[in-house]
């Protein structure tokens, strides 16, 4: 793949920061996410860890409150669990063609 650009839509900081807000206020964050990700390219559930570990450690050495670091740890959890899922669903359709 080297050469090839790939346009990633990455939320920025501020997003991250309101989307945080907005969870802290009860709200759903993932629609707000969704529509940023989904203006035409998708992004990776590792480069999403990524991005929110990266925001972890921004909330942990910035001060942030205890909330707000349980809000992103929460992200990071649920990211994984999704990845697992994915990973999951993938040996099993890859075991299901190798018995065909």
């Amino acid at each position: 793949m080297s050469g090839v650009k790939r346009k990633r839509n990455v939320l920025n900081v501020e997003q991250k920061l309101e989307i945080l807000q907005n969870l802290d206020n009860g709200e759903s964050a993932r629609t707000d996410a969704e529509d940023v990700l989904n203006e035409g390219n998708t992004i990776s559930h590792s480069a999403a860890l990524q991005s929110v570990e990266t925001l972890l450690d921004y909330t942990g050495e910035s001060g942030f409150d205890y909330g707000d670091i349980t809000a992103v740890r929460k992200i990071c959890v649920d990211i994984r669990q999704e990845m697992n899922k994915k990973q999951k669903q993938r040996r099993i359709t890859d075991f299901l063609s190798s018995k065909c």
